[in-house]
């Protein structure tokens, strides 16, 4: 009796083996169905806008420079501090020039020597004028040119003074001494004191002292593609974020466009500058990277929806409306501004509808009897 029972049982438990595999080939060779998100419409802004990257600069920028060469003895500013014009910047130690300095020595001495001669011939003729033997006419003569040789005696004693230490005593003329010329704020001191100095000339541009600019007035300077200088105009509004500062936005108005373009990196660029309207208690730095959004159109407070959401037959738009769960149907729609993100829907649905998203998720198969 067990030798019949064992060979049934094992027969059995291979047709339910087989059995079963076949089910469970079966139910994974069907066709996974389809899950469709969906999304609503929602009421936002739409902005569309030219980007320009760029950076934060004074409208005015001046560099101080040496009118003299030497050795810059002291430094009376500091970067971040303010000035007035006609402020003490530097002071520079001259270092005189041996040519220079012996020509200036030769004419002192020149000057002299013509000085004491003509006061010699002033004084004769003194003596000759109170006796009358000499006329008015000649005695004027020599007192005047007593009076020059004077002048000239003293010209050459400051020339000498200006060509060792850059003041002259006399004539109170300091050329070793640097001034602001602007009312600012100091951007940068790039020399130290101990450095040398050169004058600025018809051959030399010399050496910066230091740089000022109104921090009162500032800019955003930065480039625009060709593909976009043709869409913007001078007066557009401007929105402009600065890097360092997160999330803090500055309003601008648009005031400049360059009307010739610079090849960078492949493409033509276009300078432009905007306007920059201050925020108070923010602190704006010289040459802060910033971005600059220059907007073109703008709708406010309008039904929008994903730009992926839209469908196009022949050339004409439509989104899927789910009409019931998972049941969808085609609506045409009139489409109006876009950002490249979103877009925004004149007419055709409105904000209580759900829109299919993508084509589908899978979703996974019921379980099998087994599994359970």
């Amino acid at each position: 009796m067990l030798k019949r029972i064992v060979p049934f049982a094992i027969t059995l438990g291979v047709i339910a083996a087989f059995s079963w595999t076949l089910l469970f080939l079966y139910q994974k060779s069907q066709a996974k169905p389809l899950v469709f998100k969906t999304a609503k419409p929602r009421v936002m802004d739409i902005v569309k806008k030219a980007v320009a990257p760029g950076a934060i600069v004074p409208r005015k920028e001046v560099t101080i420079k040496s009118r003299v060469s030497g050795v810059l003895d002291k430094i009376e500013v500091e970067p971040g501090q303010p000035v007035k014009n006609g402020q003490r910047i530097a002071k520079i130690r001259i270092i005189p020039d041996v040519v220079s300095l012996n020509n200036a020595e030769a004419r002192l001495a020149a000057a002299q020597i013509s000085n004491d001669n003509a006061l010699l011939e002033a004084t004769r003729y003194d003596k000759l004028k109170s006796q009358g033997l000499v006329g008015e006419t000649e005695y004027n003569q020599v007192k005047l040119n007593a009076e020059l040789k004077k002048q000239e005696l003293e010209a050459a004693e400051a020339n000498l003074q200006l060509v060792k230490v850059g003041a002259s005593k006399k004539s109170g003329a300091i050329s070793n001494v640097v001034y602001s010329t602007v009312d600012g704020t100091v951007l940068d001191v790039p020399v130290k004191e101990g450095s040398s100095v050169i004058e600025a000339n018809n051959f030399n541009e010399g050496t910066t002292i230091a740089s000022i600019a109104d921090m009162n007035d500032l800019l955003f300077s930065g480039t625009v593609d060709e593909s976009e200088v043709g869409k913007i105009k001078e007066g557009m509004p401007v929105a402009i974020t600065v890097g360092a500062l997160g999330s803090e936005h500055f309003k601008g108005t648009l005031e400049y466009i360059a009307p010739k373009g610079v090849a960078k990196d492949g493409t033509i660029q276009f300078e432009v500058r905007a306007r920059l309207e201050l925020v108070p208690g923010v602190l704006l730095r010289a040459n802060y990277s910033a971005n600059a959004d220059i907007i073109l159109e703008k709708h406010e407070h309008v039904l929008a929806i994903s730009e992926n959401l839209v469908k196009y037959e022949d050339d004409q738009p439509f989104v899927e409306v789910e009409k019931a769960p998972q049941v969808f149907e085609k609506r045409a729609v009139k489409l109006g501004l876009s950002d490249s993100i979103d877009v925004e829907v004149v007419s055709g649905i409105d904000a209580n509808v759900s829109l299919k998203v993508q084509d589908g998720t899978d979703v996974a198969p019921p379980p099998s009897p087994k599994e359970k």
